[in-house]
């Protein structure tokens, strides 16, 4: 098909060059900057350098700090406050002498002196309940925030320290060298939030007979980044954008009541001391168990407990190594089960914990997400490196920490449940527990680029939902972000924006990235090239702080693909996909020229004479003769005779438009007369040269009844009224919209 194309029509094309010397002169236009869509990103990524390379790898000179954690910890159910005393190891790796250290108090940001509140444009409400306004209007602020009881250096002296909001500057008495360590404490304490009534990332949710389940995180003054990226990285807490952790050692006590079932971050120390010996040998049992979950707390054992309360406390010891954080969950209303996971050969244990609020629904599922998470995750990344992953049920949260997640879903009082609510479940599990992999690991900076985190793991999502359940809607597909992309300018933020000023936050940060990723796995590279580079940033940047530039420089040098023009149009505007057809034009070979042929011979007899014979296309059928090529092919020898296709019946030029602003690759089904259909896909650099108007021509023995332009929605095109030739009424997209509403 593609031989005859050239022979037929390669005559028709003649020199752009030999017209133009006789063209008359025109005034010149200005000079313009390159903005083809294919330029190259170096105009916007940072300069490697020896800690970052070009390639996206980290360099020979790359550092990063390391802190480590002693804490005591006591939970106070009465009056519902956490006390906390830490010892912190600071270690210098880097090149710089650091005249100060910076410290994190996210619980600042719920403090009565907040400026979080006032920040928020907020007006007046023409109607609202009478306990919102008087919520809003006559509620005392709450005595959140950190009581910074005592700051000092490791022999007790006082260490001089500057409160900036939710930030704290440690004032070191002379700069920290390279190579140095720098020891201090901090003893504190803070009212722990209602999560259900005060909102919140964490806290407790107070269940009717006066019990509670308290899941507690970003509880302790934590150090910032130190990197030669940004310096510190020590932009305030305004309560939406993340954090930016380093790695480190933590000793971790926690005392709470007795009869409390706790999990938290790392491994227990004494479990003898904590556990009693059925539970300790449940435990065992589950570690051999890696079909379905054991309950180390059954819910009849659970609802016993619950009905106690106790004076008495217990002590729960974990240690974890290299974690960028800690947090845990405790409660006398757990039920407890776990389950064995195969990692490669090593056994990681999938874990949960919930109260019985959360039956069946929980039970059925939830330590099984776990463990479908770990194993899917783990293809596309690197083995987990942990012993466990822990899901706790939390009403209103889904909140991710290194082995230990905090999630919704809850059934209906009576344990009924609807489909919306178990797949947010497993959805909601899956995202929360895939977060041990980015950032938990894979640590980039979530105050600066939320994406980074949310929007790769809300990817590798995708294929860990469809892998739990093929007919799950995991929302994050390139049809989900159509809506999103197609919303006013002034209601859009690009992807490559800090998370705080971001619009529409959840599609920007999470849909958009991860739709475009699962676009660039199974459109634009294909699953074998995304999956070698996607699992060589993810094993590159193990353990270290990577940037946008590392992700995209990686996923470019390990596949052998210029994604550039993919980075600047997805990521870096919010240009939107609309590709369509504009015309197709029905063609027939013909011995007669046409009026505008019939010029151009005229005007350069001697070009045409050089020529010889000549065949031409025309959109008269009635004038079609083939009889010239039919000679043509007559007078080749046999060899050649043999190696040609069938002399093509049909002949189409497609004339395909590009109203929206992104390039994506052109897939178009040829749906023929006979009923079968076949699919070709055009790489986006099809508009390299002219990004608004491009051709193709098809020939074909069969006739061609319809072309149809990404007939499986892949490319997120906004508008699929133009998809099809010849038009459709009603279009694919259309009928995906009215089936979801339906």
């Amino acid at each position: 098909m593609r031989k005859y194309s050239t022979l037929l029509f390669s005559a028709l094309f003649v020199s752009a060059s030999l017209f133009a010397q006789e063209a008359p002169k025109k005034e010149r236009q200005q000079g313009h900057t390159d903005q083809n869509k294919f330029r190259q990103l170096k105009d916007v990524l940072a300069t490697p350098n020896d800690q970052r390379t070009a390639s996206g790898a980290p360099g020979h000179a790359y550092t990063q700090q390391k802190v480590d954690y002693i804490m005591n910890l006591r939970l106070d159910e009465a009056t519902d406050r956490l006390y906390g005393e830490e010892d912190i190891t600071y270690h210098n790796n880097s090149k710089d002498h650091l005249e100060y250290l910076w410290l994190q108090l996210d619980q600042n940001m719920r403090a009565p002196d907040s400026k979080s509140p006032l920040a928020e444009s907020k007006g007046a409400s023409s109607f609202q309940t009478p306990s919102k306004f008087v919520s809003e209007n006559m509620d005392k602020p709450k005595a959140f925030g950190f009581n910074i009881e005592a700051v000092k250096y490791a022999d007790g002296r006082d260490l001089s320290h500057t409160i900036n909001r939710t930030m704290m500057r440690i004032n070191l008495p002379k700069p920290l060298a390279p190579g140095e360590v720098f020891k201090f404490k901090i003893k504190w304490n803070y009212l722990i939030n209602n999560s259900v009534e005060d909102g919140g990332r964490s806290g407790f949710e107070s269940f009717p007979d006066g019990n509670k389940n308290y899941t507690i995180a970003q509880f302790f003054p934590r150090l910032c980044v130190y990197n030669n990226v940004e310096g510190w990285q020590n932009m305030q807490f305004w309560g939406r954008s993340e954090w930016a952790l380093e790695f480190g050692d933590y000793d971790v006590k926690i005392t709470v009541p007795a009869d409390h079932i706790l999990d938290a971050t790392g491994e227990l120390q004494n479990e003898k001391e904590v556990l009693s010996k059925e539970q300790r040998n449940r435990f065992e049992k589950a570690r051999k168990s890696f079909k379905n979950p054991v309950f180390i707390v059954s819910q009849k054992e659970a609802e016993e407990n619950e009905k106690q309360g106790t004076s008495k406390t217990k002590t729960w010891h974990f240690k974890a190594n290299k974690v960028r954080d800690f947090a845990f969950a405790s409660s006398r209303k757990y039920i407890w089960d776990a389950m064995a996971v195969n990692i490669n050969g090593k056994t990681v244990m999938a874990v949960s914990l919930y109260p019985k609020e959360g039956n069946p629904l929980w039970e059925e599922h939830s330590t099984r997400v776990v463990a479908n998470t770990l194993e899917e995750y783990s293809k596309m990344t690197f083995d987990y490196p942990y012993s466990k992953a822990v899901s706790v049920h939390a009403k209103r949260q889904g909140m991710e920490y290194p082995m230990i997640c905090f999630n919704y879903g809850r059934p209906n009082p009576d344990g009924t449940y609807s489909d919306r609510v178990k797949n947010g479940m497993i959805g909601v599990i899956t995202h929360e527990v895939g977060h041990n992999f980015f950032p938990m690991i894979v640590n980039s900076d979530e105050r600066q680029w939320t994406w980074m985190d949310e929007g790769l793991n809300s990817f590798v999502e995708i294929l860990a939902e469809l892998d739990y359940d093929p007919n799950f809607n995991t929302g994050n597909l390139p049809k989900d972000i159509v809506r999103y992309m197609s919303l006013d300018q002034n209601k859009l933020s690009p992807i490559m924006s800090q998370g705080d000023y971001v619009h529409n936050f959840g599609p920007n940060a999470y849909t958009k990235p991860a739709a475009g990723l699962y676009m660039l796995r199974q459109t634009i590279m294909g699953p074998e090239l995304f999956d070698y580079a996607f699992r060589t940033y993810s094993q590159r940047w193990m353990f270290k702080h990577p940037t946008p530039a590392d992700f995209f420089r990686t996923m470019e040098d390990a596949s052998g693909m210029d994604l550039d023009w993919f980075w600047r149009g997805w990521f870096y505007t919010t240009d939107y996909t609309d590709i369509g057809i504009k015309e197709v034009k029905p063609l027939y070979v013909t011995n007669k020229p046409n009026e505008e042929t019939k010029k151009l011979q005229a005007q350069y007899p001697s070009y045409f004479a050089q020529l010889g014979k000549l065949v031409y296309l025309t959109t008269d059928k009635g004038s079609a003769d083939k009889s010239e090529v039919e000679a043509y092919i007559n007078s080749l020898p046999n060899d050649k005779k043999t190696s040609l296709k069938e002399l093509p019946q049909y002949i189409y030029q497609v004339e395909f438009e590009k109203p929206g602003g992104l390039v994506m690759p052109i897939i178009l089904e040829i749906n023929y007369a006979d009923g079968t259909k076949e699919r070709q896909t055009f790489p986006a650099q099809i508009w390299k040269k002219n990004e608004h108007q491009v051709f193709r021509v098809f020939t074909s023995s069969k006739e061609i009844k319809s072309f149809v332009v990404d007939p499986d929605l892949e490319t997120a095109d906004i508008d699929t009224s133009n998809n099809s030739w010849p038009k459709q009424t009603t279009n694919k997209f259309d009928a995906f919209k009215n089936k979801a509403k339906n």
